[in-house]
């Protein structure tokens, strides 16, 4: 979701320097990056490295609050050319999944203010165990929409993101936002998803499959 299809990194990154600074520390363009596609305990445990006297529910409840609040004011920011695609997979009758390491309740916000009903499955950060870069949440949304996991392409930006794609075995397309997603193991690369089309994601599938 975040920095794949929507452009709300900047609102992360802004929720975490507000809340780094409310406890007198400082937060770097850096160390926000590195937090791209996490997972809240791993971000709460690298927040609390800074200074941050709060639990997993606190640093829950001020990031994923500021972000929703964002969201619900300004609208979802779709990244160039998602929206076209999602709608282009639905009309394809392709079933489609966001898994997102985002806490359920804003993967809701997002998806209930997309004027098209985007997926058949939404799967977030507290719907699993284990989060990426394990491969589970993968594996769970293949389980839910009755899919081999073979049969499924999965579209990520993050390094967690992709590395839990390419070890799921779904056919991983890297689309590279923010952070140098190279040298993961992508079956493919893109740079956003500016133009691409169900096509485009047909012949990756295909091309690899063949291989």
């Amino acid at each position: 979701m975040d920095g794949t299809l929507i452009d709300s990194e900047p609102y992360w990154m802004a929720a975490e320097t507000a809340l780094v600074e409310s406890f007198g520390g400082t937060w770097s363009t850096e160390q926000a990056h590195s937090l791209i596609g996490a997972s809240m305990p791993h971000a709460t445990t690298v927040l609390q490295s800074v200074g941050v006297e709060l639990d997993e529910a606190g640093v829950n409840e001020r990031l994923t609050g500021e972000v929703m609040h964002r969201i619900a004011t300004s609208g979802v920011p779709f990244r160039p050319g998602a929206r076209e695609l999602l709608i282009e997979l639905r009309e394809a009758g392709i079933k489609t999944a966001l898994v997102t390491m985002s806490m359920r309740r804003l993967a809701r916000t997002v998806v209930e203010r997309i004027d098209f009903p985007a997926f058949d499955l939404v799967l977030g950060g507290d719907d699993v165990d284990k989060p990426k870069p394990d491969p589970e949440p993968y594996f769970s949304a293949a389980r839910r929409l009755g899919v081999d996991i073979a049969d499924t392409v999965v579209i990520e930006d993050s390094v967690g993101g992709v590395t839990a794609a390419v070890a799921s075995g779904a056919v991983s397309i890297a689309a590279q936002n923010i952070v140098d997603v190279s040298g993961l193991g992508a079956d493919v690369h893109w740079h956003g998803l500016g133009g691409r089309t169900v096509a485009d994601i047909v012949e990756a599938y295909e091309r690899v499959r063949a291989a």
